[in-house]
């Protein structure tokens, strides 16, 4: 930290702020040990080779590596079966393609952790052409309590006229805690101990290997999330997921491509099959290090008076750190300090634009050697109330911790922050 010019009060509630952390972070340490394990275990039992890692062209029939990925997969999150493929554009695709996938016309989608991730609207209810909707597909939520709590009891009414229960896991561009995978059991148990076959959807964005299991080890029917988020480990260059019970990841393969093909095609071009297991195998390290920047940022701004979300004490069960910062001045120049302690694009400056698929002016934050790649580092918000940022990632931690303070560095340069 002496390398940068920060300010020494910053410097003296950084130190104070990492200081007392000493227990969660020995917490976090303990999950990584337990996945670190249970990933090496599954490249074991599936005979990963040096043939696995090389790519293919054309169709793509025949990939030995991608559909070894796809096992592999499926062991590390509990899943009977997975699909794992950079044709997956970003996390909503893979979302999207699961929805699309199992949801038919008359069906009617039940979100039981209220309302989706924006970029999920269009995809829902949107007029862009192909929602949802125009399908004939009913979309239904249940708000969740005071404290984030899902309401158990709604959902044992309501679950039986469902074909899908929705839920999120992360709290999107919302205060509210995420869902552990405690809470997504109940949900599971409720929804099951009322007699519905509903498919139980989770989007596991942001959440992946935060807690010693996923959601599919505790009564989910299928989950999808995004590879240069969690499971990518910083290494994967695009791509995203979709695990859980075999008929119905076949469903969603068939809706990736064509009917007919479905997961029999899809050449990996280049060094992509490499990528996906060396991401699969660095990702429990990643997120511990994601996980420990995402502590030390609530700690350390906590220390500068302001409101944290979850608290640095808290539990956690994903990556995602929010701030809220109370102006628009403060978010933009919280932004502009993330941007400027980063190792790529280090110089640029980040300015609210129309981002596709969000309702309101967006401002994001990401010097990544992947393209929005939100394990590595990045910071986004709404320009919105409560004008609260979004932190997430961290693949080195002191680095991402410089970046941390840095923000706060600039807050104080403008004149936005009092020490």
């Amino acid at each position: 930290m002496e390398i940068f010019n920060f300010d020494g009060k910053l410097l003296e509630k950084a130190e104070r702020a990492e200081k007392k952390l000493s227990d969660v972070f020995y917490r976090n340490e303990e999950n990584c040990r337990h996945n670190s394990l249970k990933v090496l275990k599954a490249f074991i039992d599936n005979n990963v080779s040096d043939m696995h890692l090389k790519g293919t062209t054309g169709y793509g029939y025949g990939d030995e590596g991608r559909d070894k990925a796809d096992r592999v997969f499926a062991d590390i999150v509990g899943a009977e079966d997975a699909l794992v493929r950079y044709n997956f554009v970003n996390g909503t695709h893979a979302i999207s393609t699961m929805l699309f996938g199992i949801l038919r016309p008359g069906d009617t989608m039940l979100s039981v952790t209220g309302t989706p991730y924006d970029t999920l609207e269009q995809v829902i209810n949107g007029d862009k052409g192909g929602s949802l909707k125009e399908f004939g597909v009913s979309f239904e939520q249940i708000d969740l309590l005071d404290g984030g709590r899902p309401d158990l009891e709604e959902i044992r009414k309501r679950a039986k006229s469902a074909k899908m229960i929705y839920i999120q896991r992360s709290r999107g561009y919302s205060l509210r805690p995420s869902l552990n995978v405690s809470a997504i059991m109940e949900i599971c148990e409720a929804v099951r101990g009322e007699g519905s076959h509903a498919v139980i959807a989770v989007d596991n964005c942001y959440g992946e290997f935060c807690e010693y299991v996923e959601p599919t080890s505790v009564g989910a029917d299928i989950i999808a999330g995004s590879l240069i988020k969690n499971p990518g480990g910083g290494i994967c260059s695009a791509g995203g997921y979709i695990a859980g019970k075999r008929d119905l990841v076949e469903l969603c393969a068939e809706r990736l491509t064509v009917p007919g093909t479905g997961r029999e095609a899809g050449c990996s071009l280049g060094m992509q099959n490499r990528e996906l297991f060396m991401g699969m195998y660095n990702a429990p390290l990643a997120v511990y290090n994601a996980l420990k920047t995402a502590v030390f940022a609530s700690a350390f701004f906590e220390e500068l008076g302001f409101e944290v979300f979850p608290t640095s004490e808290e539990y956690r069960t994903d990556i995602i750190t929010s701030i809220k910062l109370g102006s628009p001045e403060r978010l933009t120049a919280f932004c502009e300090g993330i941007q400027a302690y980063s190792p790529v694009d280090s110089t640029a400056a980040p300015e609210p634009w129309d981002m596709p698929g969000y309702n309101c002016k967006v401002i994001m934050a990401a010097g990544c050697f992947t393209s929005g790649s939100s394990i590595e580092l990045s910071a986004d918000a709404p320009l919105r109330e409560p004008y609260a940022v979004w932190m997430q990632g961290g693949t080195s931690y002191y680095a991402a911790k410089a970046a941390v303070v840095g923000a706060a560095q600039r807050l104080l340069d403008k004149g936005l922050l009092t020490l």
